[in-house]
């Protein structure tokens, strides 16, 4: 059964994000809430938590994961960056956008695109999700929680619980979350190529 924790959105409780990072550490996977909307997450070397999300959301080999970031320092470690990208995505941060970019060798292989070496990364502007990072102290692995078949995602963490108390340890709920993904914009290549549009305003990369 997944705990679940009613956190204050503008004042997490120290305690309860305290005990949600404690799940994390120990192999577990949550549903949280993000700027754009809720999210499952697991620790970066949990390979059982990402198993699980791909099995949650029916996903296949190619699907980019997610390293969900506090902070722009902290993302520069995992992906490679020239001056040109620096700039338009700094200049987007924190914000309902993914960026899939190269990998450096701190991400584990598992986790990048098999073809193409690169993973996503983001960082959010949401003050519960920036509650658990800060207490993780690392980036977290993260996917949309958007079912198979289902055109958007749950908006509602009770509902979640609800739903999904059979395969989540923990889903934190700080009130209703959006409908509408991240934009993915892929800066893999030499232009920037937006392949999603979702919350973020994608005219600036376009």
């Amino acid at each position: 059964m997944a705990k679940y924790f009613d956190v204050h959105p503008d004042n997490p409780q120290p305690r309860s994000i305290g005990q949600v990072v404690d799940i994390l550490r120990d192999n577990g996977l949550i549903a949280y809430p993000t700027d754009s909307c809720f999210a499952l997450g697991a620790q970066l070397g949990n390979k059982d938590g990402m198993d699980r999300i791909r099995s949650i959301r029916n996903l296949d080999d190619r699907h980019h994961f997610t390293l969900v970031c506090q902070n722009f320092a902290q993302l520069g470690q995992f992906v490679i960056i020239n001056n040109a990208v620096f700039r338009a995505i700094k200049a987007s941060t924190p914000g309902s956008y993914t960026f899939i970019l190269p990998a450096t060798k701190e991400v584990p292989r598992r986790l990048l695109h098999p073809k193409k070496k690169t993973v996503g990364v983001r960082i959010p502007d949401h003050v519960a999700a920036q509650a658990l990072l800060a207490e993780l102290g690392e980036p977290m692995l993260s996917s949309t929680l958007l079912m198979p078949g289902e055109e958007e995602p749950m908006t509602q963490g009770w509902q979640i619980k609800d739903e999904l108390d059979h395969v989540l340890d923990a889903v934190i709920d700080s009130g209703d979350c959006g409908v509408e993904p991240t934009t993915v914009v892929d800066f893999s290549t030499d232009e920037p190529e937006v392949v999603r549009v979702g919350a973020g305003d994608p005219s600036r990369f376009e």
